[in-house]
């Protein structure tokens, strides 16, 4: 069901790759509520995924651009506000990577030259993309820009790995730059914290599959989905949140709220053979 939410409203979705991806969803939810909308993503991820597709589906042009270089992102906003007629109203950045996670490397075992292609793709693009809008006067006034986050910007989760330290420093530029653009040109910044997903990404973490299981034992309301983060998008993206800005929006049906449930604590008393070494000693990661 449309509500019209975006009518008359221009966006640039970075990250869809295919119907798995929560950027996906939403760039189907913003034409839906009647947004306007071009699609970026990197050469590869075009050739390899779904993108092209969604564009031919959406009636969106589909920009390929590598989110680590400014002068790619500058070239997004400008071919954007040609395609689109005008300045943007709303942003996604659904777009994270870690070389040590595909590699298998542990926290404290990192290779920092991955480390730093981690930060580089999955937190400092956003500030790149926000400081190439901002001098190109790309967005209009009281627009919107949001980035995908997960709770373990504040929490230790096993597998997680550096990744968690790019989210840290994902939410920590929403910030930071959300005063400054809010202050100089009414412009919002805003995180959202979603439940663990299945997402092509997601799926290559350490143990999602567990993870997944237990966010969704702990959260009172169970796992958001990805169709149901892209109603919380459309929501920020909408005028109804002209005012939210600098915050980190937890939409994982109350799981970074909770300490224990019984559903969890059930599942943990079924026992902790799987997780012994052969001398009965638990191994805790």
């Amino acid at each position: 069901m449309s509500y019209n939410l975006l009518k008359g409203k221009r966006g640039i979705i970075f990250g869809a790759l295919n119907d798995m991806s929560i950027a996906w969803k939403v760039a189907e939810k913003a034409v839906e509520e009647g947004a306007i909308i071009t699609l970026s993503n990197t050469p590869m991820a075009i050739r390899m995924g779904d993108v092209n597709q969604l564009g031919e589906k959406l009636g969106a042009e589909v920009i390929a651009a590598d989110a680590t270089s400014v002068e790619d992102l500058e070239m997004v906003f400008k071919k954007s506000m040609e395609a689109l007629d005008g300045k943007i109203d709303f942003v996604l950045h659904s777009i994270g990577m870690s070389p040590n996670v595909r590699k298998k490397r542990t926290y404290d075992d990192l290779d920092y030259d991955m480390l730093n292609k981690t930060l580089d793709i999955s937190a400092i693009s956003f500030h790149k993309m926000i400081q190439a809008a901002k001098k190109l006067e790309a967005i209009n006034e009281y627009g919107s820009i949001l980035a995908l986050s997960y709770v373990a910007a504040q929490r230790t989760f096993f597998g997680y790995n550096d990744m968690a330290d790019a989210k840290s420093l994902l939410e920590s530029i929403a910030r930071s730059f959300g005063y400054i653009y809010g202050r100089e040109s009414h412009v919002r910044v805003n995180t959202i914290s979603q439940s663990p997903t299945m997402t092509t990404a997601g799926s290559g973490v350490k143990g999602m599959d567990k993870l997944f299981d237990f966010a969704n034992r702990m959260s009172p309301l169970g796992n958001a989905s990805a169709d149901e983060c892209a109603d919380y998008c459309i929501v920020m993206f909408s005028d109804l949140t002209k005012k939210v800005t600098m915050q980190n929006l937890y939409h994982d049906g109350g799981f970074s709220s909770m300490g224990m449930s019984l559903r969890a604590m059930n599942a943990y008393e079924k026992g902790l053979e799987d997780y012994m070494d052969e001398n009965g000693k638990i191994i805790y990661g």
